[in-house]
């Protein structure tokens, strides 16, 4: 990837760390090879992404875009020693809001504890000249902090941003910002009778909505421009109006349009017809995702994270998966399900690697690597799906990677780990592919069954089936057939790497004590323990002790995958027949407890490593270039900035709610 002098020049890791976190930054590969109009696309679309960041924060908790906003006026206007064990820690506490969006870690959704202290707090804030401080509303400082001192201090105000525990009411125990008043049994209740069952084409009930209680009375504010988080979404939609001019064809400007519009109204069915008019866009060379999309962050798995994505194509990354794509109907046929569940004619699967440009909102700082939209299945069913590899934030995910010891600390021999070291990458990516592009867009749902038959397993059930999906056909001849895969044995390196990620290094994400909350950790552990504990009676897969330690060790990859195979037709049935009790039932009995004494050896043998268990990314600087009478000539990309000074440029030029 890119040239010798680059790769030399370019460090993927910034070599800035704190608590769990590590950064890194990803290259825009080729970029110089885009057009002047492709470039300038990319820069307003960029702009698009970066202008909601406010409402992400708003989202993950009522109190988090004041709590940014104080702590990064302490930090600015601090005039104390800066060496202090209590302003370090101010400092690592204000970076870890900055990187989770909120007050509540990105990934275990526990809030941050703060090692400063409380009366240090209190008197830096007295001390601040009164003209820096924000009060947004409140009368003076200590009502200010009567306010927050609670939820940042007491963990027992708000302690969790999103609550997942069986027999909890999920939106009274959540601190997360979807909700007002209203209790589970409300909101279930209230979108029940909106919807039309017999509706062909139904709306993704509540998606861009808060739901209040007043008086009595149940309602709906919408995200939109004359609504909720209008002063954000007027600055998105400017710079999408802006990029209508740069479009590169018809069919583009036309998904622009219809994103514009739903913004201007907040209307559903428009959403719908954006959806079905982005997903049918497969020849622009530029593309992006900009909206309230992935549920994740919602209890009840309803309300759409905003988040934004610029991307434009890897040509030679794509060839792979349009190869995947081409061969749709194929992985359709001879998937492990009922044929009942499985679509007799798959139709507009799109897959493309791509590089990231622009990353925003939720998928900002921490961002996935692959994706699969749009969400609703009716969608998928009669359009299809768009799915997309990044492979430019793999490449700077496995370089950072190296040498670091993970390997040797937790793979049982030297086989296994020189398997891994050859055919890792490449498996990784083959699995991320089959997940993304097949596996999310694979099955069907049956006639009348609710999409939100699920409910608060919903998202892991559907993350579980996709990755079954994956782990099942990355052991397929046909991938051998295709040139995916070098040979028949390379993809025991992904089985292997999955198996001890579930049962095993996984855990280091987790803070002892805890249960496993997020959608996608719970699904790896759901297939790696389910499979564990069926294949016992043939000692398919091993936890054995070497030195003290616990290693995986799988005897039968052949019936390793024909355990996952039955899993995958569980799933797919639980899914297609909107089978709550069973969805209920295999998550809570697979993907959430924990082992708390191999929990314990997992976290010392991880941390004697030094390896951040989280990564995330800084941005690069896209910069208009004019010549003396102002045209643009260019856009320069910049990737000197550091963490601290883009999170506070950002906190300045995007800031729209605060």
């Amino acid at each position: 990837m890119g040239n010798d002098i680059t790769d030399r020049l370019f460090a993927f890791n910034t070599g800035e760390r704190f608590e769990d976190i590590q950064l890194l930054r990803y290259r825009l590969d080729n970029f110089e090879d885009l057009s002047l109009r492709q470039k300038q696309l990319v820069f307003c679309l960029s702009q698009a992404s970066l202008f909601g960041r406010d409402i992400t924060f708003d989202q993950f908790g009522k109190y988090n875009l004041l709590i940014r906003k104080l702590f990064e006026t302490i930090y600015q206007n601090y005039s104390g020693d800066r060496n202090t064990d209590d302003f370090k820690a101010l400092e690592v506490y204000l970076k870890r809001v900055w990187f989770s969006n909120g007050i509540y870690h990105h990934y275990g959704c526990e809030k941050f504890k703060p090692c400063f202290s409380k009366v240090f707090f209190i008197n830096t804030i007295k001390s601040l000249d009164k003209t820096c401080l924000h009060l947004n509303g409140y009368d003076n400082i200590d009502a200010l902090c009567e306010e927050l001192l609670p939820v940042i201090f007491d963990p027992d105000v708000f302690p969790v941003k999103v609550n997942k525990k069986d027999g909890d009411d999920l939106i009274l125990t959540s601190a997360c910002n979807f909700y007002d008043g209203v209790s589970q049994e409300e909101v279930e209740n209230y979108y029940l009778v909106l919807k039309d069952v017999d509706d062909k084409e139904p709306l993704s009930y509540g998606l861009n909505t808060t739901v209040v209680k007043e008086y009595n009375n149940i309602r709906e504010d919408i995200w939109y421009l004359n609504g909720k988080y209008g002063a954000a979404i007027n600055k998105i939609v400017y710079w999408l109006e802006r990029a209508l001019k740069f479009a590169e064809n018809e069919k583009q400007f036309d998904v622009i349009s219809s994103l514009i519009k739903y913004y201007k109204t907040g209307s559903l069915r428009e959403f719908n017809n954006y959806c079905i008019q982005w997903v049918g866009d497969n020849n622009s060379y530029i593309d992006f995702i900009n909206g309230f999309i992935e549920v994740y962050d919602d209890p009840l798995g309803l309300k759409g994270t905003w988040e934004g994505l610029v991307e434009y194509r890897d040509v030679k990354g794509s060839e792979r998966t349009k190869l995947i794509s081409d061969n749709a109907q194929w992985f359709e046929d001879n998937s492990p399900i009922d044929t009942r569940f499985k679509k007799p004619l798959v139709s507009g699967v799109s897959a493309k690697v791509i590089c990231a440009a622009m990353l925003g909102g939720g998928e900002y700082p921490s961002t996935a690597i692959g994706i699969n939209l749009p969400n609703a299945d009716w969608i998928r069913a009669r359009y299809g799906s768009k799915s997309i590899t990044i492979s430019n934030i793999i490449y700077a995910y496995n370089q950072a990677a190296r040498g670091n010891g993970f390997i040797d600390e937790f793979v049982i021999d030297e086989p296994t780990k020189e398997m891994i070291r050859k055919y890792g990458d490449i498996c990784d990516v083959i699995h991320t592919d089959l997940h993304e592009c097949l596996g999310h867009g694979s099955g069907r749902l049956l006639e009348g069954v609710d999409p939100d038959a699920l409910k608060a397993y919903g998202n892991t059930i559907e993350e579980t089936r996709a990755d079954l999906f994956g782990l099942y056909f990355a052991a397929d001849e046909k991938l051998v057939q295709l040139g995916l895969l070098p040979n028949s044995q390379a993809y025991k390196s992904e089985y292997y790497t999955f198996m001890m990620n579930g049962l095993l290094t996984q855990l280091a994400r987790i803070q002892k004590g805890n249960n496993i909350e997020e959608a996608h950790m719970r699904n790896r552990a759901l297939i790696a323990h389910w499979c564990y504990e069926k294949g016992k009676a043939h000692n398919v897969v091993d936890l054995v002790k070497h030195n003290g330690k616990t290693f995986v060790r799988i005897n039968s990859y052949e019936q390793l995958r024909n355990l996952f195979a039955s899993l995958l037709a569980e799933i797919q049935r639980i899914k297609s027949e909107g089978d709550y009790e069973a969805a209920r039932n295999i998550v809570e009995s697979y993907g959430v407890k924990v082992d708390l004494t191999l929990h314990e050896e997992i976290l010392k043998r991880y941390n004697k490593l030094g390896i951040p268990p989280y990564k995330g990314f800084i941005n690069p600087v896209l910069t208009p270039v004019t010549d003396k009478d102002g045209n643009v000539t260019d856009i320069a990309v910049d990737y000197t900035e550091s963490y601290m000074q883009q999170m506070l440029r950002y906190s300045k030029e995007y800031a729209t709610l605060i």
